[in-house]
């Protein structure tokens, strides 16, 4: 059978590119196409175009490019129809991927989601689009299933794949020896993925540094992006290293970290690291989302255990907050022991690995069930 995937963000590819392997031992002479990105093509899968092509963040960036995100749309629907898979397997990144359901279901192209649109975040009123459009959902998140529930749609919950991820890490014996000597604890910073993230969250997580001379700090980057990008931002931080694509081994030698929100947080948890989630939106984003969220929190941790557990530096993102909420994290500070212990209630509630495998066997058997 033929399947086409669509992911449009680093942890997408990544997810993408398990499902994929799990697909492939349930229906060996399985052909893949997919917008994605290294890791998918590594996978198998023959790669149209790269997610950093679409990674646009925000209204006020998405308005600026809107011209580009309807031209990628026409090719992907002109792509779709030409190669017509036995199935459309969308990802994550819901802006793009609801619309692409929509057109596919409405020319006969079957669909399954996988990592569901986060709609109870947004509008959870477009769980009845995604009923309308989705053949199958596919969920990660465990309240989820009662979320859809309310709107009579039955889902598939297969667990979290970051702990498919997770289980098949293999630490870097020697990754502290690749890194400048330094006897300081580590601090990892994990300023995102995206160019409008690093930008935006970086510099204030460096100039909380200035304040933590026992600490050394390590910023967590991405070869997605240009070094440029980090040196610019970098270059009065002579002291601050960096490492490329190794978030996960940066994450086993520290000691806490400053995340910006997204799945990084969930990883960070689950990876028993202490940490402040960081995020700052424009003016007019937050406004607008302020609006429009129907949840307390932003980051999965808090999500998934529904309390807090890690704080959230939302538009109190600054350098004296950031300061002292890593202060209140650190070795002898007053949140540290709390927030481990509740790390212990997010992995109970997450269940066990298996999630790709999981996914892709349920994928497989209903294809062949019609």
């Amino acid at each position: 059978m033929t399947y086409y995937l669509i992911a449009g963000e680093r942890s997408g590819d990544l997810h993408g590119a398990n499902l994929i392997r799990s697909i492939r031992q349930h229906d060996p002479q399985a052909a893949f196409r997919a917008y994605g990105g290294e890791q998918m093509e590594a996978a198998g899968a023959t790669l149209v175009r790269h997610y950093r092509e679409m990674a646009f963040m925000g209204f006020v960036e998405v308005a600026r490019n809107l011209g580009t995100i309807r031209r990628i749309m026409r090719e992907c629907q002109a792509d779709l129809l030409a190669h017509r898979p036995d199935v459309l397997i969308l990802i994550d990144y819901s802006g793009f991927n609801l619309r692409v359901a929509k057109f596919a279901k409405a020319h006969g192209i079957r669909v399954f989601y996988y990592i569901a649109p986060k709609v109870w975040a947004w509008n959870p009123g477009r769980a009845k689009n995604i009923k309308a459009s989705v053949n199958r959902l596919f969920t990660i998140l465990p309240f989820e299933t009662e979320f859809f529930a309310r709107y009579d749609y039955r889902v598939d919950y297969v667990g979290n794949p970051l702990l498919d991820a997770l289980a098949q890490f293999q630490p870097d014996t020697q990754f502290l020896a690749k890194l400048p000597a330094d006897e300081r604890p580590v601090v990892a910073l994990l300023p995102g993925s995206r160019r409008q993230e690093i930008v935006g969250m970086l510099p204030t997580m460096l100039a909380a540094t200035r304040h933590f001379p026992n600490y050394r700090f390590v910023v967590g980057t991405v070869s997605n992006l240009p070094a440029s990008l980090y040196d610019d931002l970098l270059r009065d931080y002579p002291n601050v290293a960096r490492v490329s694509d190794a978030a996960y081994d940066l994450l086993t030698v520290a000691t806490a970290a400053l995340v910006t929100s997204g799945t990084a947080t969930l990883e960070t948890a689950l990876l028993n690291v202490p940490q402040v989630v960081c995020y700052k939106a424009s003016k007019l984003f937050y406004a607008i989302g302020k609006r429009v969220m129907s949840v307390r929190f932003i980051s999965l941790v808090n999500l998934i255990a529904d309390r807090e557990i890690v704080k959230e530096l939302i538009q109190d993102f600054r350098e004296d907050t950031v300061v002292a909420e890593l202060r209140a994290i650190l070795p002898g500070g007053t949140r540290r022991a709390d927030q481990l212990a509740g790390y212990a209630d997010v992995r109970q509630r997450m269940g066990e690995p298996g999630a790709s495998e999981r996914a892709g066997a349920l994928m497989v058997q209903a294809l062949r069930e019609g």
